[in-house]
């Protein structure tokens, strides 16, 4: 009789529609949703990963896409919703953050235009540091630009795609910052 209700149990079970909803992802004690909305569009999570330096961990990241895709330059010809969310898991001071930015520009923007280095700069402005159980939130809408949250707090939308991309490419240009396997994490790589 048992083993008739087991498998009564796992014939119905089976039969039941799966959870369409993607999965969310579990990076460095860090939880982070498989969708997330923006602008009125579902963005699903397309990777996460975890930025170490040396050996401490630093943050723990998640790109929002609203297709998933892996490879970076189809994601960045792309004029879509995009967000990139940062948690972070370690104190980092506002002057290792601004130089962060300053090397990212360099490695995987030649030749940037005025324009494109005045908005690195403005964003430099905008940074504050940043501790333990903060975020960090980058979020692109086309036609309205790249806002940028910290700690719950919006401090500013930088207009236009080109600072969209130039921003990006810190994590998924040819030069990642964070690295390769990074890169590779949050491209959905596995």
């Amino acid at each position: 009789m048992l083993s008739a209700l087991a498998l009564a149990l796992s014939a119905t079970l089976a039969a039941a529609p799966a959870d369409t909803a993607p999965a969310g992802a579990i990076v460095a004690g860090v939880t982070l949703p498989g969708t997330v909305e923006v602008a009125g569009r579902t963005l699903v999570l397309n990777g996460a990963g975890v930025r170490k330096k040396f050996i401490v961990k630093v943050y723990a990241a998640g790109l929002y896409l609203t297709a998933k895709s892996g490879d970076a330059n189809a994601i960045l010809a792309a004029d879509s919703v995009r967000r990139m969310d940062m948690h972070f898991v370690h104190d980092v001071g506002k002057d290792k953050l601004c130089e962060g930015w300053d090397d990212a520009l360099k490695d995987n923007t030649p030749n940037p235009s005025a324009q494109l280095t005045a908005d690195f700069k403005t964003l430099c402005d905008d940074m504050q540091d940043v501790k333990d159980k903060e975020e960090m939130t980058f979020t692109y809408v086309p036609g309205s630009g790249t806002e940028v949250t910290i700690a719950g707090k919006v401090k500013g939308t930088i207009a236009g795609k080109e600072f969209a991309d130039a921003l990006l490419r810190a994590w998924i240009g040819p030069k990642p910052g964070p690295g390769e396997g990074f890169k590779k994490d949050i491209l959905g790589a596995k």
